[in-house]
């Protein structure tokens, strides 16, 4: 297992009981020893999330948003700073190659995604960039979610004087006395907040929450909020070998009046077919626990696969995964590693 030393924050976590675990072959915390707990408070409080998993690419120079404009399969020309989206950078064949928040500031454009495709990003758009003025670096970045209804009360209690309203809208905030960039976070389950701070300001930024009531919450809470409300990861749930329309976020990732970008003819071509698709992301019922990668299985045959499986303290074992079209309609009756499960649209109806 990777060390969980190499955390940023791992002193801080350390210090509060955290339990270490591995995803994606990264170290994070999986839980604060309460996972129930964790859950409750992301849910009914303030739940404060560990994303130093994530990073952020700059773009810089006159022609940067115009740039973005064509390689991004949202749209970033037209908006101010202070503004954002999602957006997903595509191959030729329309396959997803990252997930990334676009945060457009007064001087570049930031591009937040996984560490781990921040590399896949650069060196694509370098790729691309051919004599446009435009110009690509890492920044360095710590990012922490804020999760809940007391989410907001948190974060203006720890110093944010203004909050951003709309998804992926941001603000420049002080938090715990240090510098900070606040934006609504439509990716986060249920919606929230990420917080991006320089890393030697995270350990502040992180205690000024905590004593504005935040409660820390761990990976496995996490992925059982994400289950339960369909919220697919990138690295966990989709990856290159998936289309957007297989994952279910074409809506919030994509724009459908704008012109010529990577991996737009592959797009346009499935949205006039009604998005059919051979697989797609679908919630799983699950009668007894699974673990990502298990086979989901339909009258003796391999139908799909499990990408995040987890355990809900409100509704059980669940699962994304992505299922093929024969069988992902709402109801079906499927086996996951042999046990009874259903695909579901939503979990909402199975509440109790």
């Amino acid at each position: 297992m990777p060390s969980p030393s190499d955390l940023p924050l791992y002193e801080t976590h350390a210090a509060s009981g955290a339990v270490f675990g591995e995803r994606r072959g990264r170290a994070v915390v999986v839980s604060w020893g309460d996972p129930a707990g964790e859950h409750a408070a992301a849910l009914d409080g303030a739940g404060l999330l560990d994303l130093t998993d994530r990073g952020a690419l700059e773009a810089a120079g006159p022609s940067r948003q115009k740039f973005l404009q064509g390689m991004l399969s949202n749209d970033v020309v037209g908006r101010q700073p202070g503004q954002g989206c999602r957006a997903a950078l595509l191959t030729a064949k329309g396959h997803v190659q990252a997930l990334a928040r676009v945060l457009v500031l007064d001087d570049a454009v930031l591009l937040e995604a996984n560490a781990d495709r921040l590399e896949t990003l650069r060196r694509t758009l370098e790729h691309h960039r051919v004599a446009a003025p435009v110009r690509f670096a890492e920044r360095p970045t710590a990012v922490l979610g804020l999760l809940g209804i007391e989410a907001g009360r948190a974060l203006r209690e720890a110093g944010a004087a203004e909050l951003p309203l709309q998804p992926e809208d941001h603000r420049a905030a002080s938090l715990g006395g240090q510098a900070a960039r606040v934006a609504r976070a439509g990716d986060l389950p249920g919606g929230g907040f990420v917080i991006h701070a320089a890393p030697q300001a995270a350990a502040a930024v992180w205690e000024a929450l905590r004593k504005s009531g935040a409660r820390p919450v761990g990976r496995d809470a996490l992925d059982a909020l994400r289950v339960e409300t369909l919220r697919p990861w990138d690295g966990d749930d989709v990856g290159e070998d998936n289309l957007l329309h297989e994952t279910g976020l074409v809506a919030e990732c994509h724009s459908p009046t704008k012109g010529c970008y990577l991996g737009q003819e592959v797009i346009a071509r499935l949205s006039a077919r009604g998005g059919n698709v051979n697989k797609a992301m679908r919630g799983l019922r699950l009668s007894a626990p699974a673990t990502a990668g298990a086979v989901v299985r339909a009258e003796g045959r391999e139908v799909g696969r499990v990408t995040t499986a987890a355990v809900s303290p409100r509704l059980g074992p669940l699962a994304l995964g992505y299922v093929h079209r024969s069988h992902f309609a709402p109801g079906t009756a499927v086996e996951v590693d042999g046990a009874p499960a259903t695909v579901v649209a939503s979990f909402v109806e199975h509440e109790p």
